[in-house]
Parts: structure tokens; C-alpha cells; sequence
């Protein structure tokens, strides 16, 4: 079996020393607390001078301030420092296998592997081996690319889901007798996270004919009933834009060799990630919230009305007494897409007749999408949790809509049939669940 045709590669994963407060070194995905700095700020305090991932990541909350070249460059100069005091050591090739205790759910299990970034394309209607879910912002990759193109590691917050029903990739690996990699709790309630050591040869071998299973083409044809005999095993879950950054470095580097032959086995060909199985209990998809910051809010409102008169789908608003009045009659809608909304201290339902979309959120983020292009002053986050909205949405100037959530046992299929959904669709449990940076891998030879 080749396991280069699954797009799996078996790293080397760099794990902290042991003498490594990993409460401490371990912290949540970059991307997430973008609107609350004091988040940051906490985490910051906690984890003070000890040696942290802290220091090799660039917490998205930051990106407006002027200092980001500095911050880079630390960045950079940190990986580095790490490398050559042994913070962080290389262990024997293989997956880790992990098990997350969050507040929310009291297991959900990973593997972290390495995947071919020549089987990616994050391009509209590409077809390949593993795909985007979600749209990938071009725009947003600059500033994620001017990180990593230097870096001498990376740290991934990625997560990549498998359809697997029948458990047999990562659930088995349980059941083996491992080393195990660490066990500690997370910091800020995160919960509690488990990693043993995959380096058996006949368990790697186990892994691959699973993902080889998994990815037949007369399988995939019958479950996602299509013709198509190319084959999509891998989803992307979260980190879809690291991914893609991770991508856009592997062109740049493939575009500048001098040898084309000779850079195919260079390190960042590969992305570090943590495959999870669809099927697992511990997963659940939630909902991304939008608000809108800095707004007229009755402008915005009427903007909305015109806006989808126009295109053949009126809208109407309507007033409620509380979060839960408005919440409870988006949930009751038929075939209208009804979102529910807080708007400085008020609560209103927006419903839209006749949708011409599939999704509330591809309805609802047009109209965004065209609304702040003509309101270059206002600004727009993507919000996990119903309390964070309701704070957030409910201050003057600001405006909070409260998305559903899709349903996780269609996932594949629809991406198999329709492609990827409108950006930032779906989150894959609530803010506190992310991944947490911990294992690191070399991408610099």
C-alpha cells in the first residue's frame, strides 16, 4: 500500500520537553476571541515568561495594530530560540493519537497526521482529494502567509474530517497498547486533553488501509450517489485559511526551485493537521454568528428590505420582547429563512420569502456582503455562542444576527454534490472547544 496516494505523509511531530508546564504551553486557536482582548490579555498574564505557544502564533485579535512586523519577527525569532534550547523535541515518525474533554462534551477524539498539499486545491469546483468546505477569502491569506513564510515550524489549529460511520480509522487505535504523550488541563476551562504515541509500523500500516477503504471509488459513488470518480476523503473542518496559507507557501516554493524534481520532498509540502471522524459523538457542528460594529442600525434595516426587494425575495422585520421570543420564532419558520437578531438592546426575527439559497447564511451574508462594501466604516465579526452576540450585538451601533447551525450528517454529501458553502457556515463546536496549538513539525530543511 502507498499511503503517498491517500495524501498522508507520517511526520516527525516535535512535542514540548518534559519538564514543560503544558497548561501553559498550550493555547487556543489563533482565530478565536477576535472581538475580546481581554481574553488574550489573560492568557498572556497566565502564561508570563514560561516557554508557551503563546509566542509562535499571531492571535487574529491583533491584526489592526501597527506593530505586526515586530510581532512576526518574534514570532519567528521564538521558533527558532525553542529549536535550539529543546523546548521542543523531535520524536519518533508517527501520528498522535488524542483524546479532548471539553466543558461541552466529555470526549472527542483526533490523530494528528500530515497531509499533501499537492492534493489541495482551495480554488471553486476543484475536485481533489481533500477540499475546502467553506469559501476561502483570498484576501485574508496575506497576513497569515507573511507568518508562516519564515517560519521555522508550524503548529496547526487545523482540523480534518474524515466520513468514517463505521469507526475504523482513529476509533481502533484505543484499543493499542501506547506510549503516552501527554495529559494535562487546558488552561482558561477548556477542558482536558490526552496524546499517546502512534509509531508502531503495523498500526501506521492499520491507519492506511482504513483511509484506503474509506476512499474507494465504487464506496464513494454509492454513498454520495454521484458518477464522479474523483474522489474527495478528506473535508476541511476548521482552519480552512491555515490550510490554504500552508498551500500558498508550497506554490511559492515550488514556483522558485531551481531543481522542480528536487523540492517535491521539501517539509512544506505537508501540513500538519487532526483528522476527525464525522461520526464522532464528541462533535457537534454549531452555528457562526455575524455582528456588525459601528453601524446605523435603522439604515442597515432598511438597507435590508431594499436590498432583498430587489432581488426577488422581500423581506420583513419583526419586533420581540426578549432573546428567547425572537429565537423561538426563527426556529418555527417553514420554508422562509428567519434569522433571529439583537440590535442595541432589541430583538427582532428578519424573515426572508422565497429564498433563492439553501442556507439562512448564504442569504443573509449577500446582503452583508453588499452592505458593507458601500459602508467602508463599518466592520463585521464571526461569533461562536448565542452570550456573545446578545453582549456584543446589544451595545449602540452594533448589530448581532444569531445563525442555526447545519446538520453534520449531510456534511459530505452536500460538499460532494454542491461544493463548498458560503464562508464561515459552520463552526465545529463552540469557541472554547477549538483546537489548542501543542505538537509542532519542522517546514524548513
Amino acid at each position: 500500500m502507498d499511503i503517498k496516494k491517500l495524501a498522508l505523509e507520517i511526520p516527525i511531530i516535535l512535542l514540548p520537553k518534559a519538564d514543560i508546564d503544558l497548561s501553559r504551553w498550550a493555547v487556543i486557536a489563533c482565530d478565536q476571541y477576535t472581538s475580546e482582548p481581554e481574553y488574550w490579555q489573560a492568557v498572556d498574564r497566565m502564561v508570563a515568561d514560561q516557554p508557551s505557544t503563546l509566542r509562535l502564533i499571531f492571535p487574529e485579535v491583533y491584526l489592526e495594530e501597527n506593530d505586526s512586523d515586530k510581532r512576526i519577527a518574534d514570532i519567528n525569532a521564538s521558533m527558532e530560540q525553542y529549536l535550539a534550547d529543546g523546548v521542543l523535541a523531535a520524536q519518533q515518525q508517527g501520528f498522535v493519537l488524542i483524546d479532548r474533554q471539553t466543558s461541552h462534551v466529555p470526549s472527542r477524539k483526533g490523530l494528528i497526521v500530515a497531509l499533501d498539499l499537492e492534493a489541495y486545491d482551495y480554488r471553486p469546483g476543484s475536485k481533489t482529494l481533500i477540499r475546502s468546505t467553506e469559501g476561502t477569502i483570498v484576501d485574508r491569506l496575506p497576513p497569515r502567509i507573511r507568518v508562516r513564510e519564515n517560519a521555522a515550524v508550524e503548529l496547526p489549529h487545523i482540523m480534518v474530517l474524515i466520513d468514517d460511520p463505521e469507526q475504523t480509522v482513529i476509533e481502533p487505535l484505543f484499543s493499542a497498547d501506547l506510549e503516552q504523550a501527554y495529559d494535562f488541563e487546558l488552561m482558561q476551562g477548556s477542558g482536558h486533553l490526552r496524546g499517546w504515541k502512534v509509531n508502531q509500523k503495523h498500526l501506521l500500516d492499520q491507519v492506511g488501509k482504513a483511509l484506503e477503504r474509506l476512499a474507494a471509488t465504487d464506496r464513494f459513488q454509492k454513498r454520495y450517489d454521484v458518477e464522479d470518480d474523483e474522489v474527495m476523503l478528506y473535508a476541511m473542518g476548521d482552519g480552512n485559511h491555515s490550510f490554504a496559507t500552508a498551500k500558498a507557501i508550497w506554490e511559492q516554493l515550488k514556483s522558485k526551485a531551481v531543481d522542480p524534481a528536487a523540492v517535491m520532498d521539501h517539509p512544506a509540502r505537508y501540513a500538519l493537521v487532526e483528522l476527525v471522524n464525522l461520526h464522532d459523538p464528541g462533535l457537534e457542528f454549531e452555528a457562526i454568528h455575524r455582528v456588525l460594529f459601528d453601524i446605523d442600525v435603522e439604515e442597515l434595516l432598511n438597507q435590508a428590505g431594499e436590498y432583498y426587494r430587489q432581488v426577488g425575495t422581500p423581506c420583513r422585520i419583526d419586533w420581540f420582547d426578549d432573546h428567547g421570543a425572537a429565537v423561538a420564532a426563527a426556529k418555527a419558520a417553514g420554508a422562509s429563512h428567519v434569522i433571529a437578531f439583537v440590535a442595541e438592546g432589541r430583538y427582532g426575527v428578519l424573515t426572508i420569502e422565497s429564498p433563492a439559497l439553501t442556507l439562512e447564511v448564504a442569504s443573509l451574508q449577500n446582503f452583508l456582503d453588499e452592505y458593507l462594501k458601500n459602508h467602508p466604516g463599518a466592520r463585521i465579526d464571526y461569533i461562536h455562542g448565542d452570550e456573545a452576540v446578545t453582549r456584543l450585538g446589544g451595545q449602540n451601533g452594533n448589530l448581532g444576527f444569531y445563525l442555526p447551525s447545519i446538520s453534520k450528517h449531510d456534511f459530505f454529501r452536500t460538499i460532494v454534490r454542491d461544493g463548498a458553502l458560503p464562508r464561515k457556515t459552520f463552526s465545529m463546536g463552540e469557541a472554547d472547544e477549538k483546537r489548542f496549538y501543542l505538537e509542532a513539525r519542522r517546514i524548513t530543511r
